[in-house]
């Protein structure tokens, strides 16, 4: 090689040449780097060559190439067999004189033992050799994903074969050195080899990993670690900007364009993003109208906690449907952004959530599952891992029993962590000054909506449009010109007809009424005056959804739908399954039905809104409309980017003109703590658990803990009779009666509160302490004589306490069941107090004298509803058979399963009930679904109903990995009535779903490789016995 001599010239040809200055790494040459070669002319290394040397001393060849270089931004070697055929004639030199010098060698080494110091550019098996004495880490953002690939396969082998590497430190045991044989040569791979392998690698797959990729990926790194830093240092800086996108990078901004249509925030958003309590991470309670955009805002601070602060977060929501539609809408941003999302509702959910490693949380739970999921991590002592909480519908606080957990749950995390953030969206409140005192928050309220609202109220023929400035409140807008016939006016005497044809079909319109009857009856009559074209429209897509109720009834559809969906038309309340009300809500987002007849829950359910809105009635059942109710109602008017304005007409009466004037006009309502909620069945589960998680072990860290509370807060208007202390000490005494906790005085005079096991067991199972006793009782009677060859028993033993009350048995229909029964069956009813006799007495009619216990009888009759539904997975049919509603079926059997997931975690705190804790395993997941065995794990993935989960499973999706690797655009297009946003969202949550599972069992994994750090050592061991 030293007689010919050739120089390589390497021309690059493409539109983006520049200087390769600053792109200079350990592949460069010494000489093109600019430094001074290591070895002058003078100073010949006789036993090694110079990749400098090599590289240069050659005469010139010229290549060009059109296309991108081979190697990104560094000199193409495309079709330069001469260079390769150079390197492996210089490293078989090398090798044979290696082998001259060293005969005995176990390793074959290239670098002679007595080489000048000086001379480190030297040729050898291992390439990175050269670079041995310079960080290679800094050059490697410069470097294409092909060459990381060859260094890190070249470095690799060099650290498995050098005999020195790690200070024989190795996962591998050594073998002795006696039995070391010389590798042949053939069975090592040249840097040749390497080269040729990288090179076609590359050529092969150009466009595998492109440049612009990377610059892009390495950008989004960038901003996040600028937004990192900048978050950690917020509390000291001027500027609130603290980022490309609100802290956050500018690919978040780019989602939530392209996943969601937002291409700009409203002002009041990013006046709120801006504000300085949101930069130094306090507290904030913000109000605005409803469809104002409040969510957005909590959803930008939710990805701010979990990419910049890498902390995970918890959305608590007040509706199961919520909560899944929340987790649909996080889970395409959190494939995207490398967070997961789990679903806390219903009997989902991990107790505690699974810890990560690599990567973050976001928990989206209802009020209970929230509660339960902060004790959770209080008990394992991760607390601190939670870095944001936010509350949707915070004024919920002062709602019954509900509102008392919601203040369980903010009391326990301000007292447990003051590094977490709580963020809570309101609406408008009286006393909003108090729940800025309990939280320790800020308020930010704005009157912001995206279309304008005016309100009209309905008063005979006229309509009068509310002014509260006015001195009756209403001020004149126009009369009623609607020429009805008699009959029309015998049967619509409000009009309702007329009102809602002003609007549909064109535009959409929602209906709310007093009652669920009334709801189908409105329905109904305004489609026996509708025109036939209203048939006409979306004629196609109606039928589509006639088809997809029809699959959800198995066959059955409700005749009232039947009637009015081809009009365009349907009603909304809970005597809907869970898959009607999902299929009507659907259709009615996307036109395919212009209008609803609905209860006032869809105002507090999912964002449905509508150009008019009427109101019925001013009334919920029986009860006069809240002021908090009427502006959540009115507040679904007006669609933004669809409508400019919007409507709502309130129906009056000439009876309600007083308080209706009064109602339109008056301030909002209070809101008022609720854990003396039912003779302080709140504050009694709360103190229960603050003995059980050890947060307070005597009564002054009790009153210590209480002073953080709303109810604390608000003492002087809710302890008038009676101190809030001697609240505390009474129920304290009730808890001891139950034996739920066991209080010790100490010497010196205090007392010590601990918590029972049955205690324990309680406040874990998230059981309502009215019932902890007689449950332990139940399950500790059907231990004696559990029948396990069918499911009735379990059922029975875990039929909700609270449904019994709704239930009132027809007693032929109950006899003819319970006849149908085995004889095992029937034996196992008699067990638990219900015998076949009582119920063929009660069927003929007969008076019975022997003392019944009817709760008894009633919940049985509950378990074989339940038990019917397991063997025949038709909610249809079983409804029909009892004679039940449809929707009270479905909300049995959503009560049941949760409440089986909550004797599940009652049953795993106490020994003696250890055989249930199998049982009701598989009982939870049967209950959850409903369904055949194949289709539950396509029923895991959120918005993924029975009738859909046929679809898929016919069409070939029979695994939640099928589904994770769907095309949405193939998928969409095979399922019929499946739209193309709903299949992206279908995909993304079973892809989210899936990283879950795998991201659980990689977790187990490494906690069981992980050695354990309290490992005995020598010195430990060898202690004398």
């Amino acid at each position: 090689m030293n007689g010919g001599k050739q120089e390589i010239q390497i021309k690059r040809v493409s539109c983006r040449k520049r200087s390769r200055d600053g792109l200079k790494s350990h592949l460069t040459p010494a000489r093109k780097r600019g430094g001074h070669p290591p070895c002058t002319q003078q100073q010949a290394c006789p036993k090694n060559w110079k990749l400098s040397s090599i590289m240069a001393d050659v005469p010139s060849a010229e290549f060009y190439s059109d296309s991108e270089d081979l190697f990104g931004d560094y000199d193409s070697l495309l079709e330069d067999s001469s260079l390769l055929a150079q390197l492996d004639s210089a490293e078989q030199t090398e090798r044979q004189r290696s082998a001259a010098d060293q005969p005995t060698a176990g390793f074959t080494s290239l670098r002679p033992a007595n080489a000048a110091a000086p001379c480190e550019d030297v040729l050898t098996d291992s390439i990175l050799d050269v670079l041995g004495d310079e960080p290679f880490e800094d050059s490697q953002p410069y470097l294409p994903a092909s060459q990381h690939q060859f260094h890190q396969e070249v470095h690799g082998d060099a650290q498995r074969t050098s005999p020195h590497a790690g200070d024989n430190k190795t996962s591998t045991p050594l073998r002795d050195p006696v039995a070391k044989r010389p590798r042949p040569a053939a069975a090592r791979r040249s840097v040749t080899e390497r080269l040729k392998k990288t090179m076609l690698g590359n050529a092969a797959a150009p466009s595998g990993v492109s440049r612009a990729a990377e610059m892009k990926e390495a950008a989004v790194s960038e901003e996040i670690g600028v937004a990192t830093r900048a978050v950690e240092t917020a509390s000291g800086a001027e500027t609130a900007d603290l980022g490309p996108f609100f802290g956050l990078p500018t690919k978040v901004k780019d989602l939530m364009f392209n996943l969601r249509g937002i291409e700009k925030l409203y002002d009041w958003q990013e006046t709120c993003l801006n504000l300085d309590c949101v930069q130094q991470r306090r507290n904030l309670i913000y109000s605005l109208p409803t469809s104002g955009g409040k969510t957005l805002v909590a959803e930008i601070l939710v990805l701010r906690e979990l990419l910049c602060r890498k902390k995970d977060c918890l959305f608590i929501l007040p509706y199961i449907s919520l909560v899944q539609e929340k987790v649909r809408g996080l889970a395409s941003l959190g494939l995207e952004l490398d967070f997961v999302v789990e679903e806390y509702a219903g009997s989902r959910g991990r107790f505690p959530p699974v810890r990560r490693r690599s990567g973050r949380s976001a928990f989206v739970a209802t009020i209970e599952k929230g509660h339960s999921l902060v004790n959770s991590l209080i008990e394992t002592s991760r607390i601190q891992d939670l870095g944001l909480v936010v509350v949707d519908e915070l004024h919920m606080l002062g709602d019954g029993s509900r509102g008392a957990v919601i203040e369980m749950t903010l009391a326990k995390v301000l007292y447990m962590s003051k590094s977490t953030q709580i963020i809570g969206m309101s609406a408008t409140l009286g006393n909003i000054r108090d729940l800025q005192t309990f939280l320790k928050a800020e308020n930010y309220t704005n009157d912001f909506r995206p279309v304008q609202l005016k309100e009209y109220v309905k008063l005979n023929d006229t309509i009068y449009e509310v002014d509260p400035k006015e001195e009756d409140c209403f001020r004149f807008s126009r009369p009623l010109n609607f020429k009805y016939s008699s009959s029309m006016q015998k049967m619509d005497p409000d009009h309702i007809i007329a009102l809602v044809t002003e609007v549909i079909p064109t535009h959409s319109c929602l209906v709310f009424c007093p009652t669920k009857k009334n709801c189908e009856n409105v329905a109904a009559m305004i489609c026996k005056y509708l025109k036939e074209e209203f048939l006409r429209h979306r004629e196609a897509e109606k039928g589509v959804l006639l088809r997809a109720l029809r699959d959800s009834g198995n066959g059955a559809v409700c005749p009232v739908l039947r009637r009015t969906v081809p009009y365009g038309l349907a009603y909304h309340h809970s005597g809907l399954t869970s898959e009607e009300r999902k299929l009507v809500e659907e259709a009615y987002s996307s036109g395919v039905l212009c209008l609803l007849a609905c209860t006032s829950t869809l105002a507090a359910g999912i964002n449905l809104p509508a150009r008019r809105v009427i109101l019925r009635s001013p009334y919920v059942a029986t009860d006069f409309l809240k002021r908090s109710q009427y502006k959540q109602m009115v507040g679904r008017a007006g669609r933004a980017g669809i409508d400019t304005v919007g409507e709502s007409i309130l129906i009056l009466q000439d009876k309600d003109t007083k308080m209706a004037k009064t109602l339109v006009s008056a301030p909002m309502e209070n809101c008022y703590s609720n854990l003396m909620h039912d003779e302080g069945k709140g504050l009694l589960s709360l103190i229960l658990s603050l003995i059980g998680l050890n947060i307070t072990t005597s009564l002054d860290q009790m009153k210590d803990f209480l002073c953080g509370t709303l109810l604390f807060v608000q003492r002087k208007q809710l302890c008038v009779e009676t101190s809030l202390t001697e609240t505390v000490q009474r129920l304290v005494g009730l808890l001891e009666d139950k034996h739920l906790i066991t209080v010790t005085t100490e010497s010196h005079g205090g007392q010590t509160l601990q918590v029972t096991k049955l205690g324990r067991a309680t406040y874990k199972g998230s059981v309502d302490l009215s019932y902890s006793e007689v449950l332990y009782r139940d399950l500790s009677k059907g231990l004696e004589g559990l029948l396990l060859n069918s499911f009735l028993h379990l059922v029975y033993l875990v039929t909700p306490y609270d449904m019994i009350a709704q239930c009132k048995p027809d007693w032929m229909l109950f006899f003819r069941q319970f006849t149908l029964l085995s004889a095992t069956e029937q034996k196992m009813s008699a067990a638990v107090g219900v015998p076949e006799s009582f119920i063929a007495r009660k069927a003929a009619g007969q008076t019975v004298r022997k003392g019944v216990n009817m709760e008894q009888v009633r919940r049985m009759y509950l378990a074989l509803v339940l038990f019917s539904l397991l063997k025949e997975t038709n909610l249809w049919s079983v409804a029909d058979r009892f004679q039940l509603s449809r929707g009270f079926v479905q909300s049995l059997l959503s009560s049941s399963s949760a409440f089986c997931s909550c004797v599940l975690h009652f049953t795993q705190e106490l020994e003696e009930l250890w055989p249930f804790k199998a049982l009701l395993t598989e009982l939870t997941r049967r209950l959850s679904y409903c369904v055949k065995a194949e289709l539950i794990p396509l029923m895991e993935v959120a918005g993924v109903m029975e009738s859909r989960a046929k679809q898929l499973y016919n069409a070939g999706y029979k695994t939640l990995s099928h589904l994770a690797n769907a095309d949405p655009a193939v998928l969409s297009n095979t399922i019929e009535n499946l739209f193309k946003k709903q299949a992206n969202q279908i995909v993304a949550s079973a892809k989210m779903l899936l990283n879950e599972k795998a991201a659980a069992l990689q977790e187990e994994v490494d906690e069981l490789l992980t050695m354990p750090s309290d490992l005995p050592t020598a010195a430990k061991t060898q202690q004398p016995v």
